[in-house]
């Protein structure tokens, strides 16, 4: 059964840092395209990075420099390590796993950025 489980998250002042874990099961995870997603209150849910199986990356303009997406095959683990936090990173963060014909979904966690 394939399962995403995320770990991480929290509240945060602006130009902090978090760590966002998403520990698979039922699959390899280095072996398909691995992203994050995020969604704010009132907004559709939209990019933020993601690693392919060959391990090139990718992430969207608002994040980049910033975010730092990154594997560990060893424990079936993608990582999103956030830094220079913004209060307009604030969402509900969501890992992802491209499965053909299925994508499957971490259950979400929320990031608050705010003083």
């Amino acid at each position: 059964q394939v399962q995403l489980v995320q770990s991480g998250g929290g509240l945060v002042q602006p130009g902090g840092s978090l760590r966002l874990s998403c520990a698979a099961s039922g699959f390899t995870l280095g072996g398909y395209n691995i992203g994050w997603f995020r969604q704010a209150p009132g907004k559709e849910r939209e990019f933020v990075a993601h690693i392919r199986s060959a391990g090139s990356t990718a992430y969207a303009d608002s994040v980049k420099g910033r975010f730092t997406i990154s594997r560990d095959n060893a424990k079936n683990t993608v990582y999103l390590q956030m830094n220079s936090l913004k209060p307009e990173d604030t969402a509900v963060y969501y890992c992802n796993a491209n499965l053909p014909p299925l994508n499957y979904w971490g259950q979400g966690t929320q990031v608050t950025v705010s003083s």
